[in-house]
């Protein structure tokens, strides 16, 4: 063997056994969980991010170097990316980490808007939240039910309460144009499904008889006998002399007791003052209470009272709903 074919014999060897050490290193790297932390972390990719990028930020947070083999894998394995907010968990190795960043299968959060609450509640909770991005702060209530569709609707009652997933990057605005549509379909659905016979006429009226039942009972079996009450009084022309209207037509006034004065003070929100119902909802009604509103319960009570235990008396007379009144009070310690 001369000396060129030796030398060449050499080289080629040394390549072999070079490419055998870095096959021997990438599929290394392959099957080598990401330095990640016991309890997992958190990678936020923010929109418009490349993945060289999020391979970067990866080796400043230690948890990758990013050299040569993270190139070949990438190569060898292209992927479009999505935004958003993603787990990386315990073992998570390179070519996962790739197949969780296309995939879009983001951190979710929740937002839960309560039944019964009233939109200065809302409002309150949706600030509160560390997570949505808040723009409702840039926004009065006119321009927020402009920007939903209805312009000069007041917005109390049009978001329906439920548990709204979201995303990081989500913002108030995003829950209430999704608790709004949802308020919507409801409403329509409960307004196709009502009683002939029920006392009111629109959608609206149902929202805001819708609104009461929910702020007078939180037992849902209870609501189509409190709504059955409702729909006789406005049927029979009565006022509907209930508290939770008053309540609301005080706001910020009201201490947490009710008193004598307060249901003769008239506002527009008084049924003790004023007949028919209020000029708008005074809570955000569950679909349960939509229902019980769209379809009251048939019956001949006039009348109810707490009973102290989460439910109601029902009476058909004023003196029969006397003598419930009085026999309660004797069962308070």
């Amino acid at each position: 063997m001369t000396r060129v074919a030796a030398a060449l014999l050499a080289v080629m060897v040394a390549l072999a056994a070079a490419a055998i050490g870095l096959a021997r290193q990438y599929h290394a790297f392959l099957g080598t969980p990401l330095t990640l932390a016991p309890s997992g972390e958190v990678l936020l990719v923010p929109r418009g991010s490349s993945l060289r990028a999020v391979l970067a930020t990866l080796e400043e947070r230690g948890i990758s170097r990013f050299d040569w083999r993270w190139r070949l894998c990438t190569r060898l394995n292209p992927v479009t990316i999505l935004a958003g907010e993603y787990a990386l968990a315990p073992g998570l190795r390179p070519a996962d980490l790739l197949r969780l960043l296309s995939s879009g299968d983001v951190i979710r959060y929740q937002f839960t808007i309560i039944e019964g609450w009233n939109f200065s509640q809302l409002k309150a909770a949706l600030a509160n939240d560390a997570v949505l991005l808040q723009r409702l702060e840039t926004l009065g209530d006119g321009k927020l039910m402009a920007h939903l569709g209805h312009e000069s609707t007041h917005p109390e009652g049009w978001f329906l309460p439920e548990t709204y997933q979201f995303t990081r990057g989500d913002s108030d605005l995003d829950i209430l144009r999704r608790a709004h549509a949802a308020m919507r379909r409801a409403l329509e659905a409960a307004w196709r499904d009502r009683d002939p016979g029920v006392p009111l006429d629109s959608p609206y009226e149902l929202l805001i008889l819708a609104s009461i039942v929910e702020k007078e009972s939180g037992q849902e079996s209870e609501r189509p006998d409190i709504a059955g009450v409702f729909a006789r009084r406005l049927q029979q022309g009565w006022r509907l002399e209930t508290d939770p209207t008053v309540i609301y037509g005080l706001g910020e006034r009201f201490d947490g007791d009710i008193r004598t004065r307060d249901l003769r003070t008239d506002t527009p929100y008084n049924t003790y003052t004023r007949h028919g119902l209020p000029p708008t909802p005074i809570a955000l009604p569950a679909s349960s209470s939509l229902g019980a509103a769209a379809r009251p319960a048939p019956g001949s009570a006039m009348f109810f009272v707490a009973d102290g235990t989460g439910g109601h008396v029902f009476s058909d007379t004023l003196e029969a709903h006397n003598r419930a009144v009085r026999a309660l009070q004797v069962r308070k310690p």
